[in-house]
């Protein structure tokens, strides 16, 4: 018989508005991942005001780090507002949403062992320090940028 590493670790329960569902543990980790890449995966989360410079600061900074050789990629809020959160419209809640998408994506990347550059407007502290929490074992580096 054929033995799958993790299949014991398979847990059903009610996530939402759906029932069982089932998070599969697989035997590679975010460790194994790091190893693999020579580099901590993390999130750097860029926020400031509209026209701050914040996309411009993300992709200097994925410039420089990957002429050191770091892997990294860049959430931008405008760019994920043609994609992923093109449902999304600038009301509170759905501003509160477009943040929360944008933090469970950026804890996936960290999780692979990328250097996530999230960069977007993100006024609220509460909903920063949510993101900040989804990353158990990562880094979170929060940036304001503000320029004159």
């Amino acid at each position: 018989s054929l033995k799958l590493p993790g299949i014991d670790k398979l847990v059903t329960s009610t996530v939402g508005k759906s029932t069982n569902v089932l998070w599969h543990d697989c035997p590679i980790g975010q460790f194994e991942r790091q190893e693999l890449l020579n580099q901590k995966g993390c999130v750097v989360w860029i926020t400031g005001l509209s026209g701050s410079g914040k996309s411009t600061l993300a992709c200097a900074l994925s410039r420089e780090l990957h002429s050191r050789g770091h892997l990294t990629y860049i959430l931008d809020g405008d760019n994920l507002r043609h994609g992923l959160n093109r449902d999304l419209c600038f009301e509170a809640k759905d501003r509160a949403e477009n943040i929360r998408r944008v933090g469970e994506v950026a804890k996936l990347f960290a999780d692979a062992g990328l250097i996530c550059i999230a960069s977007l407007i993100s006024p609220y502290r509460s909903e920063r320090s949510a993101c900040r929490k989804l990353l158990h074992n990562s880094t979170f580096i929060e940036v304001y940028f503000h320029t004159l």
